[in-house]
């Protein structure tokens, strides 16, 4: 199995959303060298929809340089369940699960310590996760033997820990007043 490296764009105010009205005046050498650095090393690009659609109608009339001649002749996979056709060389749209989901189960990441505690005090609510995911930290939970209350607590858990810190104070201030 290979290893994937996720990129994103992102604003400090957590923004994510149409990088490609905002990111431009950002970019800079040491930006270029950081895309260099992840791509150089990729056999293939995963890609959503939204983002295909847009590298798409870009890239493909790019060529010359090693990074554009990359782009353009890797694979790239699209998942989603509403792209029919694919024009770029060398796109694969997967419109099934690609990861055929058990939906009696979901993965959180959590501190190894929180994990093992959780494990420890609920084994009938969570599982140990396989051996290969260990090292992420997963906690898997068996969804059928928690509340809504509790999947509440979890995702809330699990999403304060990748926001800024800002974000979650404000959150839970506007949750307490609300």
């Amino acid at each position: 199995m290979g290893k994937l490296t996720a990129t994103s764009f992102i604003t400090l105010d957590n923004v994510v959303e149409d990088p490609h009205l905002w990111s431009g005046d950002y970019f800079s050498d040491e930006t270029g060298a950081l895309n260099d650095a992840v791509l150089r090393p990729a056999d293939a690009m995963v890609l959503g929809r939204t983002t295909y659609e847009g590298f798409a109608a870009a890239w493909p009339s790019r060529s010359g340089d090693p990074f554009s001649d990359k782009f353009n002749s890797m694979p790239k996979y699209v998942v989603s369940t509403t792209l029919e056709t694919a024009d770029w060389n060398n796109t694969t749209i997967i419109s099934s699960d690609p990861f055929a989901r058990d939906e009696t189960m979901m993965g959180f990441g959590f501190p190894k310590e929180w994990r093992d505690a959780a494990l420890e005090a609920e084994p009938e609510k969570f599982v140990r996760p396989k051996t290969a995911d260990l090292r992420y930290n997963w906690l898997v939970v068996r969804l059928a033997a928690i509340d809504g209350e509790r999947m509440e607590d979890l995702v809330t858990e699990a999403w304060s820990m990748v926001v800024p810190q800002r974000v979650v104070d404000e959150w839970m201030a506007s949750r307490a007043s609300g």
